[in-house]
């Protein structure tokens, strides 16, 4: 179940940022940054980095391109302090 979770909530980052990226190309209302960096958070940030990446979008802003692989480093350094402790506990 949490890599299903994984795959969504990645693959709706990727998406939220395509569509901003499309509505700032046009003039259009955008998503805020909170948002875009709130999905990241809950776990979409591989989603994000993609999304900035071949979009290149949010590339020159510093609470991005510092912000989001901070959180994916994060992320990484939980899951094995999470792994470990499972490990270690058997």
């Amino acid at each position: 179940m949490l890599g299903i979770y994984f795959v969504c909530i990645n693959v709706i980052t990727f998406l939220t940022y395509a569509i901003d990226k499309d509505r700032a190309r046009k003039g259009k209302w955008r998503i805020r940054e909170s948002v875009l960096l709130g999905l990241c958070v809950v776990g979409g940030t591989l989603g994000g980095l993609l999304g900035m990446r071949l979009y290149h979008h949010k590339t020159k802003k510093p609470k991005f391109y510092i912000g989001v692989p901070t959180i994916l480093v994060m992320q990484i350094a939980m899951f094995i302090w999470v792994l470990y402790g499972i490990w270690y506990r058997q």
